[in-house]
């Protein structure tokens, strides 16, 4: 399984160019997974007083809910990356919004400032809303997603890591 990760600030252009990624993988015939995360410290799907949540406060971990259209499986703790890896088998797994896990990464940005502050050494592209101003920035190519998904996927099949070797 191979993964990347797009991270950048908020209207950057990440859910897009996530977006566009899967579509063309797929469009490739890989099987593609992806983890969302959430930077929300208000965030959960497990509210007070649900039935879940008086599953897990009577002592069951994890938790299922399982609807007529999806399971969601809770966890009442934030488990490390490889640890959510282990429930996919896909070709490719694509993070969003994930800075702290050691794969090649797409920087979404809306301008040098942003990309300047987030600039990371695992970053092989950048992407996102600066993709309409600049074509490349020092030794970096930028990519729209929109307009010129072929590359940007050929570089992301290029260049993502097998999970196992992180």
């Amino acid at each position: 399984m191979k993964v990347i990760s797009v991270y950048g600030y908020s209207k950057s252009g990440k859910t897009t160019t996530v977006e566009r990624l899967i579509k063309e993988l797929i469009k490739r015939n890989y099987t593609v997974g992806s983890v969302k995360e959430i930077h929300y410290e208000e965030f959960a799907i497990d509210m007070e007083g649900s039935n879940t949540d008086r599953h897990r406060k009577a002592g069951a971990g994890p938790v299922t809910a399982r609807g007529l259209y999806e399971t969601d499986i809770l966890f009442k703790k934030r488990l490390p990356m490889p640890e959510i890896l282990k429930f996919y088998d896909q070709d490719f797994v694509i993070l969003e919004g994930v800075t702290d896990f050691g794969v090649p990464k797409i920087l979404c940005a809306s301008s040098i400032e942003d990309v300047m502050e987030r600039i990371h050494p695992s970053v092989f592209v950048l992407s996102g809303v600066i993709s309409n101003k600049i074509s490349r920035f020092k030794s970096l190519s930028v990519i729209n997603a929109v307009t010129d998904i072929e590359r940007l996927t050929d570089l992301v099949e290029s260049t993502a890591m097998d999970w196992e070797s992180v």
